[in-house]
């Protein structure tokens, strides 16, 4: 026997454990911490940039060729790009999960170095980049100047880049660094296009002026060989190349004649200023520069987060007077409460698991084994983790948790035995724990490849939900290895050592309680049993009513695919009047940023964003954004407090502002799956029907969606027509002038789009010189009118003589999805209703409002969903069928295994009425309770189907050897059923960081494995009866040599059995 040689050598066996302890203790330190295993779908960017165009122009010249032959690169799930009316281009190319982003990077490089020679010239010389996106954000940090003013969010966020940027970048485990608020440097020259038409001068001829005055030289030098002359030195030629300062650069001469020098300040203003002025941000109503430090893949997050702050406070030493940073938002430190909050919960369950065994055994040195064997399964699974390259997360931290009470369940169940045979005193405690492995060992072997047989096939399952199956599953996996190990090794040898006979007179007064209750229910168990076998058919009937009711509730009751949590912020988007002003939306922006800070003390920071917009609407004047940061969640307990709540809040608050529509959204629950937890859908214009009709399209979705009980409200940040202006160019009149449409134009785009010149060197960094009209020349649509171009013969010709103005509507933005032009619209599902009928909703919305008009795209979490719906169908087949072909090895029989397999609905139906109780639905964390509970189930039917069998080889009834193995594995099974459901119970409650996970896992493995607790122990019995008589009665007719039982039987079991 393989455990008496544990049990004769207990030495050896704690030897073993103790390796094992210490190959974990080793490995547990190097393992990366993170909310989630590295599974977001990997994404690379594009940027462009089109000085002056409008959002449409960059979407026909850029977006369309650069997408033509991205389209389809190897791996690609989706791309999106924006167009801005800035100029503005950048495209998102998503892949799929596990796609190696350095080799799609490169991918998408090549396609673009195809598409390159088809751009304008103005986006070739700003430059094209293309970047692997990191999209966890570890910290977000604001650097502020002091209240006196001095330093504006422009010096700030160029400080930030010159000082902090490079720095931070080079920390372990940072993967990048961006610094945003007032925009990099840039030499602004602001042309006064009236002093430019009264000296004749054109934009063009300040450009070229520019442009040969600010250049490198490479002067030489003094003699170097070969010279003829005796000069024993040489010396390098230094002569001032490229300028720097604004004085330098208006001192630029523009022409020279009879009047004198005309210089570059005469016709112009010029300043060291930001590049962009399309966006402004504030954080708590100050000016501030913002940096956000993104975290590498497989990076610990704590590490990383730790690691940044220290260098930001040596850093600090170095900022100037009145220069200050704050982290305004640690996302670390959401994983950091998560993760202490399943420690406590890692705690408890251990507490009440050692409670639960003291009171059922009641016997200390009973439960010091179990203690023992606890931790040497779970800390060795962290070596197995570091060899798999997981992450210690919330799926393994979830999968720790659970695997105490798969853990505790070998130990209890190798304890409870020797336990039993030692308090029948006719066995020595070595003689009981031999009798006992005797009698388990097939049991424990038969239960450990049980779970895995269930957990293994998740390994296989494709995509972001096969990896959230897989840590989860494959760490309990890993631990169930262990205990099963430790149960037929270090257990029997403790027990041997340690364990002595219960005092069965005891005067603990709970002890005699729960004794007298335990035994009262036992009696009532085998009368319960025992009419049930005397009434087969009607038992089987009951459970094939229970099964099917389990099965048709489960398919049909709702899904979502992760649940909601409070991340400690929210975002909210504002969206003014089409055309308003950068001006007045920051005015907007900023009242409801104060106002929120003033009437929500639970909010921490607020950023505010004007001129952008996170959730969809790009760079627009009349678009902002706020992040909102909440207070740590032990300031914020009550529900009230809530992410949730404070959503609300703000919704009330931003009610108020009627000028402008506000609507606030919380994060994702994974980084990187879209924007916010709503059901984000690209509505997609296949016909090509325009800006126009798409506005159209979404307004009558909109209006439908009013009586659609299941969608609460439908956002959309999408601008078809905002009020613009066409110039009608009259060409005749152009040509009749002594004028060429390119001078024209460029004349147009040189004052009022600007343009890039070059570049200068200023703080050892290349900034652009930028060219554009003073403010004087863009205050309205009249001064278009008095700019001038010059013609062939010198005079200048004001716009007014050829050019006419029309009112007109167009696109701000440009979005397109696959190439096809979309708008992107946010469903938000209504109490009570999941995700899963809120997408069959917007489907059918999309349908019989639009029919063939328009087409539509999931994107985010939706898309996930839609792409994970037969997965777990898929893994619980995949798990039954192994279940069943293991357990058919094991008892070379095919009736026990089916035997042991059907109990698994029970737990099907105790999952959906859980959910029903506690208002979730099915998601992720449901569906991976749900392949536990197969396991737990199929575990505990084990114990049952093992014992029938050899009471029945040992001459006893059918019947009665059924009725004898449900009473005799009652307590252990009723033991670790009522340690498991106690010990996960604190998940049910959870509140604080990761509650909504913890809670959904919680209440399906709890309401699962309770009833399977109540009814499985029932039924089983008359599996096993069942299919015991078919195998006797009915295959050996066909099969000799299958019914090798002693020919007894008896319908009946004798009345004084019962």
């Amino acid at each position: 026997m393989f455990s008496k040689f544990f049990i004769d050598r207990p030495i050896f066996a704690t030897v073993l454990a103790v390796l094992m302890v210490l190959a974990g203790l080793l490995t547990v330190s190097s393992l990366p911490v993170a909310q989630y295993p590295d599974i977001t779908p990997p994404t690379v960017s594009v940027m462009a940039s089109y000085p002056g165009a409008n959002a449409e122009t960059v979407a026909r010249t850029i977006g369309v060729p650069i997408e033509e032959q991205i389209n389809g690169v190897e791996n690609m799930l989706y791309m999106s790009s924006n167009s801005g009316s800035d100029g503005s281009y950048s495209l998102t190319v998503t892949f799929e999960q596990g796609t190696d982003i350095d080799q799609a990077a490169i991918d998408v490089q090549n396609r673009l170095n195809q598409a390159e020679p088809t751009l304008p010239a103005a986006v070739k010389q700003q430059g094209i980049t293309v970047n692997k996106e990191s999209t966890n954000i570890v910290l977000f940090c604001a650097l502020e100047g002091d209240s006196t003013g001095k330093y504006d969010a422009l010096y700030l966020t160029n400080y930030a880049n010159i000082n902090l940027v490079n720095e931070l970048s080079r920390v372990k485990g940072v993967g990048g660094v961006q610094a945003f608020g007032g925009g990099n440097y840039s030499m602004r020259v602001w042309l006064d296009p009236e002093l430019m038409r009264a000296r004749g001068l054109t934009p063009g001829d300040v450009l070229s002026a520019i442009q040969s005055q600010n250049m490198e030289v490479s002067a030489g030098d003094v003699g170097a060989a070969p010279t003829a002359g005796a000069d024993a030195f040489q010396f390098t030629l230094v002569s001032q190349g490229r300028l720097q300062s604004p004085e330098e650069f208006g001192n630029i001469i523009i022409r020279s004649d009879g009047d004198g020098l005309l210089r570059l300040r005469d016709v112009a203003r010029v300043d060291l200023g930001s590049i962009s002025y399309a966006a402004t941000t504030l954080v708590s109503g100050k000016e501030a520069a913002l940096l956000g430090i993104k975290q590498l893949p497989g990076a610990n997050a704590l590490d990383v987060s730790k690691a940044a702050k220290k260098e930001l406070d040596r850093l600090s030493q170095y900022f100037p007077p009145g220069v200050k940073y704050s982290v305004i938002e640690d996302t670390s430190q959401f994983v950091t409460a998560s993760i202490e909050e399943v420690a406590v919960t890692f705690v408890e369950t251990t507490l009440i698991v050692m409670i639960v065994i003291l009171i059922f055994l009641q016997n200390w040195r009973a439960v010091i084994i179990p203690m023992l064997t606890i931790p040497v399964s779970l800390i060795a699974t962290f070596a197995v983790m570091k060899l798999m390259g997981f992450t210690i997360n919330t799926l393994t931290l979830f999968g720790l948790v659970l695997a105490i009470a798969i853990v505790v369940d070998d130990a209890i169940v190798v304890v409870e035995d020797c336990s039993r045979l030692v308090d029948e005193g006719k066995l020595s405690r070595r003689q009981s724990a031999e009798k006992a492995m005797n009698e388990l060992t097939g049991p424990v072997i038969g239960e450990v490849l049980v779970l895995l047989s269930v957990f293994i096939p998740t390994a296989f399952v494709s995509g972001i939900t096969g990896q959230l199956y897989k840590q989860f599953a494959l760490t309990i996996a890993v631990s169930t290895a262990f205990s099963g190990f430790n149960a037929l090794t270090l257990t029997p040898a403790l027990c041997a050592l340690f364990l002595t006979p219960r005092n069965k007179n005891t005067k603990n007064v709970i002890y005699k309680v729960f004794n007298k209750g335990y035994n009262a229910v036992e009696a009532f168990y085998k009368r319960v049993v025992g009419h049930a076998l005397n009434h087969a058919k009607l038992a089987i009937l009951a459970f094939v009513i229970i099964a099917v009711i389990g099965i048709i509730a489960f398919l049909k009751w709702p899904t979502s695919y992760i649940p909601q949590e409070d991340q400690g912020y929210f975002m909210s988007s504002i969206q003014l009047p089409q055309g308003a002003s950068l001006e007045r939306t920051e005015k907007v922006v900023n009242s409801l940023s104060d106002e929120i800070r003033r009437r929500l003390p639970e909010v921490s920071d607020v950023m505010a964003i004007s001129g952008f917009s996170f959730l969809g609407g790009g760079a627009s004047s009349n678009m902002g954004s706020l992040v909102v940061v909440l207070k740590p969640w032990k300031e914020r307990k009550s529900k009230s407090q809530s992410v949730f709540a404070m959503i609300d809040s703000v919704r009330n608050i931003a009610d108020s502002y009627q000028e402008a529509i506000v609507f606030s959204v919380n994060p994702p629950t994974i980084p990187g799956l879209g924007m916010s937890s709503g059901l984000e859908m690209q509505l997609l214009d296949i016909n090509n029907l325009g800006a126009a009709e798409m506005m159209k399209a979404i307004a009558s979705i909109q209006e439908a969606a009013k009586d659609e009980p299941r969608i609460s409200s439908i956002t959309t940040m999408y601008q078809g027509e905002v009020p613009q202006y066409r110039l009608n160019i009259d060409r005749d009149r152009v040509k009749l002038q002594g004028l060429t449409m390119s001078d024209v134009f460029s004349t147009l785009a040189y004052y009022m789009g600007g343009s890039y010149v070059n570049d200068f060197v200023e703080f050892g960094r290349v900034y652009q010189v930028t060219l554009k009209g003073d403010d004087s020349a863009r205050g309205n649509i009249e001064d278009v009118m008095k700019l001038s171009v010059r013609n062939s013969g010198g005079e200048m010709v004001p716009f007014a003589s050829f050019t006419t103005i029309e009112s007109v509507m167009g696109q701000p933005t440009a979005s397109r999805y696959n190439m096809y032009a979309t708008a992107a619209i946010t469903a938000n599902v209504a109490h009570g209703v999941s995700s899963s009928d809120g997408i069959k909703a917007m489907e059918q919305l999309v349908k019989k409002t639009l029919g063939n008009n328009y087409s539509y795209a999931w994107t985010g979490e939706a898309y996930q969903e839609t792409q994970s719906g037969t997965t777990v169908t898929a893994v619980f087949l995949f798990a039954i069928i192994l279940t069943l072909l293991v357990l058919a090895a094991q008892y070379e029989s095919w009736t026990d295994p089916i035997a042991v397999v059907l109990s698994m609905p029970i737990a099907i139906l105790g999952t959906v009425l859980g959910c029903m109780f506690m208002s979730q639905s099915i998601s992720i964390y449901t569906q991976i309770g749900l392949i536990l509970l197969l396991g737990l189930s199929a575990k505990n039917a084990i114990l049952i189907v093992e014992y029938a069998t050899y009471f029945r080889r040992s001459g006893v009834t059918i019947k009665q050897a059924a009725l004898d193995a449900g009473v005799i594995r009652f307590r252990p099974i009723m033991m670790t059923a009522i340690a498991f459901i106690l010990g996960v119970m604190p998940m049910m409650f959870a509140t604080g960081a990761g509650a909504e996970s913890r809670v959904s896992l919680g209440t399906a493995v709890v309401f699962g494995m309770l009833l399977n607790a109540i009814l499985g122990t029932l039924f089983v019995p008359n599996f096993w009866d069942m299919m015991q008589t078919f195998q006797e009665k009915v295959l050996s007719k066909f099969f000799k040599g299958v019914d090798d039982v002693p020919a007894q039987s008896s319908d009946d079991i004798p009345k004084g059995s019962i």
